[in-house]
């Protein structure tokens, strides 16, 4: 690519006056700069590294980096996400590659029950990450959760059908009967308000004709609950009136709250939080400031369910069980 061409694409403006007129190719990471490569980064020391290895150009958007080689393209670009995503949209024109942003409950289910993930990529949040796997993948789709890095990639980012509703023929809070294309999934390990979401996932694979198996399903980690007893030693469910609920996220919390207080009165219920967190319908949820004091309000409240929020079940004790919801 020609050195106008790189200006036109980023928007940037070149302040040194090189002797180089092209560059061969791109990347952000300088351990992979080869002679001719245009590098990308805001970092001196990263810059002073692609040099060495054979840049020539650079696009970076920090004021305070100098020219430290006159005959390398020194180009600055206001945003240096922006000019970068400018290159991959660029490189992407004769690909026609389609991108999608999922949530992160959809993007668990898709990697839950797909069983043929090739031509397909999954995207990190890192920018640099996602623009050498994007440059580098030879994928025809691509999925991010990301929503402002996969906006800069592509404005209008396709997603999944919201209106997507799955039939529930029979829930609780832990197990869930569903129809899904007909056929009906028994007493599945899926939470009632998690099925819509794994609907939007299944008409996604129909449409694109990936192979998945539903009886894959089981808890996401974004919610996964454990049976214990008052020292919260896991406990076989028949035999244990009390479930620590694992979550990675304040709705889930929310959703299960309203679910039990229409559909179990009897239910008590707790929260548990990092402090300062707050919780809608939660007018006192209970702060914790690390895993031993969370420990100690598990053991001393009283409850049928605690939704532990920032936690995992790795902070219940370490000891062999004969019997495991999960295993």
């Amino acid at each position: 690519m020609k050195i106008e061409d790189l200006l036109n694409l980023t928007g940037g403006e070149i302040i040194s006056e090189p002797t180089v007129t092209a560059i061969n190719s791109v990347t952000v990471y300088p351990s992979k700069v080869e002679q001719g490569d245009l590098f990308i980064s805001n970092d001196a020391e990263e810059i002073a590294t692609a040099i060495e290895n054979g840049a020539y150009a650079i696009v970076f958007s920090d004021s305070s980096i100098k020219i430290t080689d006159a005959e390398v393209a020194w180009i600055q670009v206001k945003e240096i996400e922006n000019a970068s995503f400018k290159l991959i949209r660029y490189v992407l024109i004769s690909r026609e590659a389609s991108f999608y942003l999922f949530s992160e409950h959809e993007l668990s289910f898709m990697r839950m029950i797909v069983t043929k993930k090739s031509n397909i990529e999954v995207l990190p949040n890192d920018w640099r990450k996602m623009f050498e796997k994007i440059l580098n993948s030879e994928a025809k789709m691509f999925i991010g959760t990301d929503e402002k890095l996969m906006k800069t990639i592509k404005p209008d980012v396709s997603i999944l059908n919201k209106e997507a509703s799955c039939e529930i023929i029979t829930d609780t809070l832990f197990k869930t009967t569903f129809k899904i294309n007909s056929y009906i999934y028994q007493e599945k390990d899926i939470v009632p308000f998690h099925v819509d979401i794994l609907q939007r996932v299944v008409e996604f694979c129909d449409l694109h004709h990936l192979p998945y198996d539903l009886d894959r399903v089981k808890y996401t980690k974004h919610f996964v609950p454990v049976f214990i007893d008052g020292f919260l030693n896991v406990m076989v469910p028949s035999k244990s009136d009390k479930v620590a609920i694992f979550t990675d996220n304040l709705q889930d919390i929310y959703k299960a709250r309203e679910y039990v207080r229409y559909n179990g009165a009897w239910v008590k219920t707790i929260v548990l939080t990092p402090p300062k967190t707050k919780v809608d319908g939660v007018d006192r949820p209970n702060w914790y400031l690390d895993i031993d004091e969370a420990r100690d309000i598990l053991k001393n409240a009283y409850f049928n369910y605690a939704f532990v929020y920032a936690l995992d079940r790795s902070m219940l004790p370490k000891i062999k069980e004969e019997y495991s919801l999960f295993d």
